[in-house]
């Protein structure tokens, strides 16, 4: 039986779960999709999994909880809409028109593709000239997809202004370009593989958002070098020139994604990594300052937090012995919904009973101070990831990542500026 099922408990999942955006997915390129409130999945790949089942225990904490493994199929509905499904890893794919999908959606709606290598549609109803119509409008989308992708490389940041009716969190849902991106691209890809294949295995991990109402996440991509050692010469080369012409050579780290909430306006403010890629290491520094930024004042009470947080992953990485985390990511992750204010003087036993309302915004700083709150740092992406126990890696790396412990330091440095600055 798959961990899966042990560790999640899910009542449903032996029915099929209709996977959908992953709507806080910032960066990268590889597609992350919701599987349920709390856990995410992502295509398996062997060295990512590889790493999740044997990592050292004083990495846990800074890693997403690994949850196990799902089936994942490409289907559509009787809509021509194209669906991701995820079924148990055990189950008998020939036998899923014997499952119960009352979980997934839209209800009762999910066409299987048959074994027949023609690829024909089970619905013996559906016409010729509805097929012909089917593959003219899959052939348009397609076309709107790839100039939706260019118009998102031009549009490096972007901003969405969030109705202020309604829940903040359920206007989330449609407003991240970025996974929109990754979840089109990935049904393309499993569409045209879907004659030869439409089975494919995906991790489930633990969804580091959920506990926010709000995300502020940023995405940076760590150390001075991201090429596996397995790179392809192309790759290798490509992936050097992407270091040397960004901040990633010069101080080890640099911006992969970001998305953040400015209370100032309502707005939703979106960076990408073909913006990232371009910034100097003043205009990270800038970028990192906005994202602590909520348009209306600095959230100066999460330094400490993440510092205090950095350097603890400094010290565990300084220990790991031959591991190098080649284009991993370092997640940083905070709640953009506001916060009390509360007075200076303030007694703490009385702050639950304080309103946004009963706060005098005119006296700002001098008078008031926010509240603590929490904030997350995790390492994700390890499908580069080499270590000595591994055993099959022809290249053996000794002592610590030092690309990744450099930027990791500089990454702190840089906080602390801000930090200092901002208090002057």
């Amino acid at each position: 039986m798959s961990p899966a099922f042990g560790a999640m408990e899910v009542e449903h999942y032996s029915k099929g779960v209709l996977l959908e955006p992953f709507v806080h997915q910032v960066g990268g390129h590889s597609c992350v999709l919701r599987f349920n409130d709390k856990t995410i999945c992502k295509p398996l790949i062997q060295r990512e999994h590889q790493f999740y089942e044997t990592l050292p225990t004083e990495m846990r904490k800074f890693t997403p909880q690994y949850e196990g493994v799902v089936s994942v199929s490409f289907e559509e509905d009787e809509d021509g809409n194209l669906c991701l499904i995820a079924y148990p890893l055990n189950g008998d794919h020939d036998n899923l028109e014997n499952l119960d999908n009352s979980d997934c959606e839209p209800k009762s709606k999910l066409l299987r593709w048959t074994n027949k290598k023609t690829m024909l549609l089970e619905n013996e109803k559906i016409s010729k000239e509805w097929v012909r119509q089917h593959r003219k409008e899959e052939k348009m989308k397609s076309r709107k997809l790839e100039e939706e992708f260019e118009w998102l490389k031009k549009s490096e940041v972007l901003y969405y202004t969030v109705e202020k009716k309604g829940n903040v969190t359920s206007q989330f849902k449609h407003h991240n370009p970025w996974s929109m991106k990754c979840h089109q691209q990935q049904l393309q890809r499993m569409k045209e593989n879907a004659k030869h294949r439409n089975q494919y295995k995906f991790i489930l991990l633990e969804n580091l958002t959920s506990r926010y109402e709000v995300p502020c996440v940023l995405d940076l991509k760590m150390g001075t070098r991201q090429h596996g050692d397995d790179a392809s010469e192309e790759k290798k080369a490509n992936q050097i020139r992407k270091c040397q012409q960004s901040t990633s050579a010069v101080i080890g780290v640099r911006v992969c994604g970001m998305q953040v909430y400015q209370a100032g306006t309502g707005q939703l403010m979106f960076m990408n990594k073909y913006h990232g890629r371009k910034l100097s290491v003043q205009g990270f520094k800038e970028a990192l300052y906005q994202f602590f930024h909520n348009g209306k004042y600095l959230r100066r009470e999460l330094f400490e937090s993440v510092i205090k947080k950095l350097t603890e992953l400094k010290s565990v990485l300084e220990k790991q012995e031959s591991y190098r985390f080649y284009s991993s990511s370092l997640l940083i992750i905070y709640d953009g919904k506001e916060r009390q204010e509360v007075a200076v003087d303030s007694d703490p036993e009385d702050l639950e009973d304080l309103s946004e309302e009963s706060s005098d915004e005119s006296a700002g700083a001098y008078a008031y101070k926010p509240t603590a709150s929490t904030v997350d740092v995790r390492m994700i992406d390890f499908a580069h990831t080499t270590c000595k126990y591994y055993g099959e890696d022809s290249v053996v790396h000794e002592g610590q990542d030092t690309g990744y412990v450099f930027g990791l330091q500089n990454l702190i440095d840089i906080i602390k500026e801000i930090r200092d600055e901002s208090s002057e």
